[in-house]
């Protein structure tokens, strides 16, 4: 069957039609993005900078921090912005774009989960030996797979979509573009397309959920032949990222590891993964971290001290 795409513009149904719960909305979550934006710009920042965060925990951190940022700016930006709009629109070119860029991310996120996962494995339960083996060169290989895998992911998925014809209607049930509302707009059957998608998106998610379950599983056992103050110090790291990867997996498993089919709550869960957690996890992780907590009071010393200078130098 030839394809073909009458529809070349969607309108988004958004959270709510309601302009008084918009306005609301719209109140809540642009400084909810800001916060995002500059608790985790905040980190990047304090990791290049710093000296004291050299090693390849924070490392990753770093690249855990971008990656936030740009998930949420591939969505967030437009989804506040169409709350002040009675009709929100979005070309068919436009919302694949947002399709692959979310899932470009998202897919890199979990494998820079897994990668971190590892790296706490190795510095907890190879010790010695952990600066040979988290190599400086094995550490950009490894965010350099993570973003590559998020890549190859996404390519896979618009692929899929690509070929769909789209001839109507072009109402799509979201605040953004995914494949599950999209998929429902096709004017042929997606349910082969949607068992892909399934394994595409729902099993990275569920193997990669099992892999950094059993990695901390590892990690606990052997943390009982370490000191107090070695548990208590291990601990503390690990539960930072355990917390990071419920609230992200969660969501995420929800979601894809289900039928495709329409679910009220979607919306609700997708704001959570969407807006929420990236603003959380720059905050669960210096929290819980010292070194952070410092190295941040220091490039906020740096800056503050300049800034005298630069009023002092200008007052004589």
């Amino acid at each position: 069957m030839a394809r073909t795409d009458n529809v070349t513009e969607l309108i988004i149904s958004g959270l709510s039609q309601d302009p008084e719960v918009q306005r609301g909305c719209f109140a809540v979550f642009l400084p909810m993005y800001l916060a995002t934006v500059v608790g985790n710009g905040l980190i990047v920042l304090t990791v290049r900078v710093s000296k004291s965060l050299r090693s390849p925990m924070y490392f990753f951190l770093s690249h855990l921090s971008l990656v936030e940022i740009s998930y949420s700016s591939t969505i967030v930006p437009k989804f506040i912005t169409d709350l002040l709009v009675k009709i929100k629109t979005i070309s068919l070119k436009g919302c694949l774009a947002q399709i692959f860029f979310s899932h470009f991310l998202g897919v890199t996120e979990i494998f820079l989960l897994v990668v971190m996962a590892y790296d706490r494995y190795v510095a907890i339960c190879k010790p010695l030996h952990y600066m040979n083996i988290m190599s400086h060169r094995l550490c950009h290989a490894l965010v350099a797979i993570s973003w590559l895998g998020g890549f190859f992911h996404s390519i896979i998925q618009i692929l899929i979509t690509i070929q769909l014809p789209f001839c109507g209607p072009n109402v799509i049930d979201h605040y953004f573009c995914d494949l599950h509302p999209l998929f429902k707009l096709a004017c042929t059957d997606t349910s082969v397309e949607g068992v892909v998608v399934l394994a595409n998106s729902g099993l990275i998610s569920v193997f990669s959920f099992l892999l950094l379950v059993s990695s901390y599983i590892v990690i606990l056992v052997n943390l009982r032949n370490h000191s107090a103050d070695g548990r208590r110090k291990a601990l503390s790291t690990c539960a930072s990222h355990v917390t990071v990867v419920i609230l992200f997996f969660g969501p995420a498993i929800f979601l894809y590891m289900r039928p495709s089919s329409t679910f009220t709550e979607d919306k609700l869960v997708a704001v959570f993964y969407t807006v929420v957690t990236p603003m959380l996890n720059p905050i669960i992780y210096t929290l819980r971290n010292a070194e952070v907590k410092v190295a941040m009071r220091r490039l906020w010393g740096k800056k503050k001290n300049s800034g005298m200078e630069r009023k002092w130098e200008s007052d004589l």
